[in-house]
């Protein structure tokens, strides 16, 4: 069964623009406490112009709306964020290439997007980074055939907690050492916002 068409990934990306506006001030909050503060304005910022770039554009396949959506987060989002998501959509969008999109590529796809982000940020799991959270989705939609994709987001959700008691070993946060137990990851907060996004349109009516 197709749960992806180009409209409805175009919508996706509304989506996720929608929450990292809503929950920027959380965002940068956790960035506060143990990165460089500017993960939610660096988020809201940069899918707004990913939803500036795709609504007045037509495209022929889902692929190309993510290729579109990850050039433009490479471009315009500065930090490591940027380059990391748009090297998952860029993954995702290669994977999709000339298919239709089913919950079996779309497994394949996020497994693509899994590889870049480690490659990217030379990330292992359990390192308290938003790699972590990718894994688990990856892990999860390998192992389960979804009829409610709200039990991904409760993956998400028990993988958020989880970052809160790990030591990072990655980026700005691992300066603090075990200063950074306590506090979750904020790209992982991030990235539950952008599953959390593709849920809600995969469960919309065509």
């Amino acid at each position: 069964m197709m749960i992806l068409t180009v409209e409805k990934t175009k919508q996706w990306m509304k989506e996720i623009h929608k929450r990292m506006e809503t929950n920027k001030e959380q965002l940068t909050a956790l960035d506060q406490a143990i990165g460089d503060g500017d993960h939610g304005i660096n988020m809201a910022r940069g899918f707004g112009e990913v939803v500036a770039k795709i609504d007045g554009t037509e495209y022929d396949s889902v692929a190309d709306v993510l290729k579109s959506a990850a050039m433009t987060l490479t471009a315009k989002v500065g930090g490591a964020s940027g380059p990391l998501y748009g090297t998952a959509f860029l993954k995702m969008a290669t994977a999709l290439q000339g298919q239709e999109v089913n919950q079996q590529n779309l497994k394949a796809a996020t497994d693509q997007a899994l590889e870049g982000i480690k490659m990217r940020g030379n990330a292992e799991f359990g390192e308290k980074t938003l790699y972590d959270v990718w894994y688990q989705v990856a892990e999860f939609l390998g192992s389960e055939k979804v009829e409610d994709w709200q039990e991904m987001l409760e993956v998400c959700q028990a993988t958020i907690e989880d970052t809160r008691e790990l030591k990072a070993t990655k980026g700005r946060a691992s300066y603090l050492n075990e200063r950074s137990r306590g506090h979750v990851d904020p790209g992982s907060m991030s990235s539950f916002y952008i599953f959390e996004a593709l849920a809600t349109v995969i469960e919309m009516e065509d």
